[in-house]
């Protein structure tokens, strides 16, 4: 993070958490719990390790950080901003047909378990499959690799097949309140819709990889074409993994602190993507295409432990007939006039 950019977001948040002198004591200055904080999110130290470096209790901290987390999202919010009309939507989705070729799009969808210690008097309510507790972190991501909504909270023990239905997107798009473009405004007159992979049900605005065992040519170039297009939530988390340590650890606060480190660093991701791209993000760092030839060429981060557990697939029991001809459209339209020259290789 530059200079400029930590004055950015110190401007933003002061008014939130700036605290007055009293005859006790002297307030910790601003620039201090900020620092601090974003100290704690970068590498993941814990709140005992930090209070040696930084002359603040760990008591203090516990304070401190949760706040300073909470005031980052309010104040930061606008860089994280949920698309409200048909013509937002639409904006997401040219730059998914221009950077990776997959038309009619407004984000790819996925989900990761962060780590956390077992929560007081929780039994096992938060123990995922995978053996340790986590909270659930699900994202929207458009084709720039930043986050468009994300929701965090839910318990790691919850169905992995079930956890998209209960999030507030996942309400929206059943319920039809998203204010989706209509088929007439859209490439080729086909559904709006957001890309995922196996662990997410089918929908008639969400598609995901046609099984293995049902393959044919056609559908191995839909689910190379849609593969592709979806890593970009899998840089996201990547990149935002790797930069912000704390997801190295199991976060070891109280739930509603969590949620706020978790929202916080989604929202600076975004925030250091826009202004800090260079060294936050360097074109190394993510995957890139190449542009001859339409070959992904992997990032940096990929080299790296990321230590965020994806959604286990599970099976896709009953879909229905709407969900499933959307489907089908596009593979269609993919190897037919949406056709490109590189799509061959899947085969």
């Amino acid at each position: 993070m530059s200079e400029e950019s930590f004055k950015i977001i110190l401007s933003a948040v002061t008014p939130l958490i700036q605290r007055r002198d009293t005859p006790m004591r002297e307030a910790v200055p601003v620039d201090e719990r900020l620092a601090v904080t974003l100290r704690f999110l970068a590498t993941g130290r814990s709140l005992q390790d930090l209070q040696f470096s930084t002359a603040v209790s760990r008591p203090f901290l516990s304070v401190v950080i949760p706040e300073t987390c909470e005031a980052i999202v309010q104040s930061l919010r606008h860089y994280m901003e949920f698309p409200k009309t048909a013509d937002d939507w639409k904006r997401i989705a040219s730059d998914f047909d221009e950077l990776w070729q997959f038309p009619n799009c407004g984000g790819a969808l996925d989900g990761k378990h962060v780590r956390i210690t077992q929560p007081a008097n929780s039994g096992s309510f938060f123990f995922n499959y995978k053996g340790y507790f986590s909270v659930i972190l699900m994202a929207l991501v458009n084709a720039n690799y930043e986050f468009v909504d994300v929701d965090v909270g839910m318990n790691g023990r919850v169905s992995d097949g079930g956890v998209f239905e209960h999030t507030s997107f996942g309400e929206s798009l059943r319920n039809n309140q998203l204010q989706l473009p209509l088929n007439e405004d859209t490439k080729a007159n086909l559904n709006f819709v957001f890309i995922a992979d196996e662990a997410f049900p089918l929908h008639p605005h969400l598609i995901k990889p046609f099984a293995q065992r049902t393959l044919t040519p056609e559908r191995r170039i839909f689910n190379y074409r849609l593969s592709r297009a979806r890593r970009v939530v899998e840089n996201a988390f990547g990149i935002m993994a790797n930069r912000f340590r704390v997801f190295h650890t199991a976060i070891n606060l109280k739930l509603p602190s969590i949620d706020f480190v978790v929202l916080a660093c989604c929202v600076l991701h975004n925030f250091l993507r826009r202004h800090d791209t260079s060294s936050y993000s360097p074109p190394s760092f993510i995957d890139a295409v190449d542009a001859r030839t339409g070959d992904i060429v992997p990032g940096e981060w990929r080299t790296q432990p990321d230590n965020l557990t994806a959604l286990q697939a599970l099976g896709s029991g009953r879909q229905a007939d709407d969900a499933r001809d959307c489907r089908e459209k596009y593979c269609q339209y993919f190897n037919g006039s949406g056709a490109v020259p590189w799509q061959d290789r899947a085969v």
